[in-house]
């Protein structure tokens, strides 16, 4: 094992006093002096991945939970296992760093692999195993696969997946540590699991479509988060739903200028196939809003507008309740995975208007015109009973790399998990 201690003074040797890293001869030391000691600590980290590095063990004084879990997110890597042994800190901690590594490594996998190995049934099928292993018998579920869907009014979901030869699916995942079939729904999780997207008929340049295995990160994410929370003990049910398909293009795809009628009554024009996440969600949203639960959370790798406004370092947040935006970017602090509200209000539901329906699913410009990431959310809005649920949601702009940078390795970060895990805790 690399041993790996840490410094809060400069380097005094040959490196120089700005050096990140100095070695010695079983190992090195981080300097992580001086301002956002938490991304040098990662920065230093994905240089020693960089350079080979593969079992590594944390020792000496310093190293508390935030140092340590900015030490993995640095070290993590997508094509190859890596050994890291935790500074042996307070028991407690050392268990819930392994829990967060748990959920954030199933996060990776999952989203991380090709579009041709996590089709939409093996999604919902992973997402069933994973929370299973966790919570065995407080877990029940349902899936609902292709014309299925239809039989039960989801349209959004089996109109965006129906071109692809891999059924569009619907998993509804229940947690109930109660036992009491008649507990109440304490909160609601939804997740866009478009394992690839295409663009359909509005089709995705190669540039863009190269990452798009990544779409399916909103379900990994809520799937990830439940399954954090209950192991740092949440004893309130929850459900969990994942609105799970392939934006395809084939001779039965929908197309550009259908009208969409929702269980909830809501007409919807297509103006572009590749805003299918909103069209997804807006049924799980729906069945979220059904159970009645006082908290809906849903999670979307949904608009670059907000990559746009807010690079790939935080996830925006969207929420008419006020106290709930709040709270959710105050638990993101905490967690240390940025977050940072955009505006949301009623009248951006106006913004995309149709002469067809009751609203359009996006504006006809290219990426949904001015001010798309909040356009979408108020589309989300309307599939949302907020007479009886407060509501956020998450879109993802932290949540995958396209390319390695300084701090992260390409692929899922699983940026989002802790935060939506702190809300529902």
């Amino acid at each position: 094992m690399l041993r790996i201690t840490l410094s809060a003074e400069p380097c005094a040797g040959v490196w120089g006093e700005k050096a990140l890293l100095s070695y010695r001869e079983d190992g090195a030391v981080i300097h992580y002096h001086g301002e956002f000691p938490l991304r040098r600590i990662q920065q230093a980290a994905r240089r020693l991945q960089s350079q080979g590095a593969e079992q590594i063990s944390l020792e000496g004084n310093g190293w508390n939970y935030e140092r340590q879990w900015a030490f993995y997110c640095g070290f993590a890597t997508p094509n190859k296992p890596v050994e890291l042994e935790w500074s042996p800190i307070d028991e407690d901690e050392v268990e819930l760093l392994s829990a967060r590594r748990r959920s954030i490594e199933w996060v990776r996998r999952v989203v991380n692999a090709t579009p041709e190995n996590m089709y939409p049934e093996k999604l919902a099928a992973e997402a069933v195993e994973f929370l299973t292993s966790i919570a065995g018998e407080h877990i029940s579920h349902e899936i609902l696969a292709g014309d299925q869907l239809l039989e039960h009014g989801w349209v959004g979901t089996h109109s965006v997946g129906r071109a692809s030869s891999r059924k569009p699916v619907m998993l509804t995942l229940d947690y109930n540590p109660t036992g009491a079939e008649d507990a109440p729904i304490a909160a609601c999780l939804v997740g866009k699991g478009i394992t690839f997207d295409s663009g359909g008929y509005s089709l995705k340049s190669s540039a863009g479509m190269v990452t798009m295995k990544c779409d399916m990160g909103g379900a990994a994410t809520v799937t990830a988060a439940l399954g954090y929370a209950i192991e740092q003990g949440l004893r309130q049910r929850v459900r969990l739903i994942l609105c799970c398909a392939e934006n395809m293009v084939a001779g039965n795809a929908y197309k550009l200028g259908d009208v969409l009628t929702y269980k909830n009554g809501m007409t919807v024009e297509v103006v572009n196939t590749d805003a299918e996440g909103r069209l997804v969600l807006a049924d799980g949203l729906i069945a979220a809003s059904e159970t009645k639960a006082p908290l809906i959370i849903d999670a979307a790798t949904l608009t670059g507008a907000a990559m746009m406004a807010l690079g790939t370092e935080y996830n925006a947040l969207f929420s008419m309740d006020k106290s709930l935006l709040l709270k959710a970017q105050e638990l993101s602090e905490l967690v240390h995975e940025p977050a940072w509200p955009l505006p949301l209000e009623k009248w951006h539901q106006d913004n995309c208007p149709s002469y067809y329906a009751e609203t359009a699913n996006s504006r006809a410009q290219k990426g949904g015109g001015m001010g798309g990431a909040s356009n979408a959310a108020a589309f989300l809005s309307r599939f949302v009973d907020t007479n009886n649920s407060s509501w956020i949601h998450f879109d993802l702009a932290a949540c995958f790399q396209d390319s390695a940078d300084s701090r992260w390795a390409a692929g899922a970060t699983g940026q989002g998990v802790a935060n939506i895990a702190a809300l529902l805790l």
